[in-house]
This record gives C-alpha cells, structure tokens and sequence, in this order.
C-alpha cells in the first residue's frame, strides 16, 4: 500500500482514460465505488492499481501493493463521477479471444446504441435474465466509457460484448433473428424455442434500414403506461 500525493503525470494518465482514444490507445479503463470495485477485484479482469480514500476497505483487495490511498480532494480529481465514491480503480480492457457461441436463448445486437447510460443499462438487464452475450455495430458507444461501466453496476463483468459489422455479422447466420420493432408482434405473444438474435436498435432511429431484410421475426415491447 502506498500512502503519497500522486504525481502529475499520474493525475493525467488516469483523467485521460475518460477519453475513448486514450482508452483504446492503453487498452485500460477506470471503475468507480464499492461494489463495483469490489466486484471487479472479485473477476478475471486485471486490475493494476487502487486509488481509496481511508474509508474504503474492502476484503477482495489481495494485493495490497496496487492501492494508494489518497485524499477526498485527490479522489475527486481522478473521478469522473459528481460526487465520488470512495475509491477509483484502473483496469486492462477484456475482450473475449473467440467468436460469440450463440448458443442460448437470446444474444442481443446492438445497432447504434449511442447514450453511455443506455448501453450500461441494456448490459445490466441482460445480465438479470441471463444473456451472456452482446454484438453491438462498430458505432455503438464504446463499453468501457466510465458512464457505461458505472450504469452496468458490475454486470459487464459477468456479458462478453464483441463490436462487429454488423452486416456481415448478420450475413453469416442462419438462426432467427429477430427485430424490436414498433410493428412487430408483441414479445408477450412471442415463442422463442430455439437460439435467436435479438436487433435492438439506435434510441432514435431505431434499426438502420440496411439490416432490416436480416429480421424475419419483428417484436415489440407494449407498455402499459402514459409515458
């Protein structure tokens, strides 16, 4: 454990993983508060260094030569959240070696997903009902972004996520693929007994026009509500 000021050039390597380009330049990305960090510590993933203020403590830190304790004023600095929450950790990006299975019930594509906080929540709720697998188009916000990692809650510790283009993806599958559409059928009413794709498409656009031939079964989400 370290217990010193960090240095400027550390202040500016880890502000600068806030960026995508430095984040793909480095392969590492930032994790932020208790349980997210705690989970991290708990996974595959690399995690080198710690950054905690002396309130955080945590049992899953096996390593007590990657933390550096550092002070509120500090831990604000390297934050990238409004109001931070105890500790920052630093971590080398996974991306699975192999091709997606596509073997259980339901892999999400992504089209163009573009808000952090969507994604991180797309993720999180795969994650719930046991989607371990996500395809998202070249275009889609990157998953490491500091907002995505923090919307997940952890769950991106637990789906492997490829980014692909997804019309040769989609070209090259010969399973059910099917589309969240505003027409489409109702998912309450549809039977899924075999392994199928699910396009989910961009907030406003929805899926782009080119992968709609790929859909040979459209489904839509009914809510019950005014919104």
């Amino acid at each position: 454990m370290h217990d010193r000021m960090l240095s400027k050039n550390e202040l500016k390597y880890i502000q600068s993983l806030c960026q995508k380009k430095q984040r793909q330049a480095t392969g590492m990305f930032l994790a932020e508060g208790p349980k997210i960090v705690d989970e991290l510590l708990n996974s595959h993933f690399d995690v080198t260094n710690v950054y905690a203020t002396d309130d955080w403590q945590s049992p899953k830190l096996r390593d007590a030569s990657i933390l550096t304790r550092v002070s509120a004023f500090e831990l604000e600095k390297i934050s990238s959240l409004q109001t931070p929450q105890q500790v920052v950790a630093v971590a080398r990006q996974y991306w699975p070696s192999a091709a997606p299975e596509l073997d259980q019930k339901i892999t999400l594509v992504l089209d163009g997903i573009q808000d952090p906080g969507n994604l991180g929540t797309i993720i999180r709720i795969a994650d719930w009902f046991g989607i371990t697998e996500i395809v998202c188009s070249l275009d889609t916000v990157d998953c490491y972004n500091p907002k995505v990692v923090q919307a997940t809650m952890g769950s991106f510790l637990r789906v492997n996520i490829w980014y692909e283009d997804l019309t040769a993806f989609l070209a090259k599958q010969t399973m059910p693929v099917l589309g969240a559409l505003l027409n489409g059928q109702s998912v309450y009413a549809t039977k899924i007994d075999q392994p199928s794709l699910l396009i989910i498409g961009n907030e406003s656009k929805g899926i782009r026009e080119h992968l709609l031939p790929y859909i040979n079964q459209p489904i839509s989400i009914p809510g019950n509500g005014g919104a």
